[in-house]
């Protein structure tokens, strides 16, 4: 098996080539194997979900993409005149978001970045990228350094507590020790195998909480159809 590190790159940058791709499957010990549909990196204005669309239409100012991926919300905001910035971990997928015409991609870690932004965009459940609750004041702690004087995260996630109700309505959480948003995944494109990461789903009333502990605001902006919502953080 080859171990490369980027699967999703990699299925990214054959969807674009090819507008097809081989399954790009994800691997959790909590749930059973599930799949990512390459289209949804590459959807349209149009066809994104309304808590996509909200996010993209409260961007103001200079704003960073953050795992931004095949570049579709980039270029949203970009042919609407907006200077954004992208990111993303990923070399494969930087290059094609490159190939598609994103101006402004960098390849590299949110927690590493600097500058100032009026706007930092999380969609896709992109928060997810703090992978645990114990990491969010580091979270917070970055945007001290890197949100502009006034400006917003716009972020959105999900609740999954759903996923732990029984057949009689009771949510009876997993006895990890943690807090159930916290998951581990790994993927896999063809022979390509990435590292396991860990991924936050946050509820919003845990958000806010931990945002006032770090000296933050949320606001709820929009909700989605499966337990999903956008956010708007700002600074108290």
């Amino acid at each position: 098996m080859n171990r490369k590190a980027d699967p999703m790159g990699r299925a990214i940058a054959d969807y674009q080539l090819t507008g097809t791709a081989d399954r790009l499957r994800v691997f959790s010990p909590m749930f059973e194997e599930d799949e990512i549909p390459l289209a949804t990196l590459f959807r349209t204005y149009e066809e994104m979900p309304e808590i996509e669309r909200k996010a993209l239409d409260m961007t103001r100012g200079k704003t960073l993409d953050v795992g931004a991926g095949s570049g579709c919300h980039s270029l949203v905001l970009q042919g609407r005149g907006v200077d954004v910035t992208a990111i993303d971990i990923s070399p494969l997928s930087v290059e094609t978001m490159r190939q598609r015409g994103v101006k402004k991609v960098v390849e590299q870690d949110f927690f590493t970045i600097g500058g100032k932004y009026d706007t930092i965009l999380m969609l896709m459940n992109g928060i997810g990228i703090v992978g645990t609750l114990e990491r969010m004041p580091e979270f917070f702690h970055h945007l001290d350094k890197i949100l502009a004087t006034g400006g917003q995260v716009l972020c959105d996630s999900s609740d999954i507590s759903y996923v732990f109700e029984d057949e009689n309505g009771l949510i009876d959480y997993p006895d990890t020790g943690h807090y159930y948003g916290e998951l581990s995944y790994r993927m896999q494109y063809k022979d390509t195998i990435g590292e396991p990461f860990d991924w936050l789903y946050i509820d919003a009333e845990t958000l806010r909480k931990e945002a006032e502990e770090n000296g933050y605001a949320v606001e709820v902006v929009a909700v989605g159809e499966h337990f999903d919502y956008t956010a708007r953080i700002t600074k108290r």
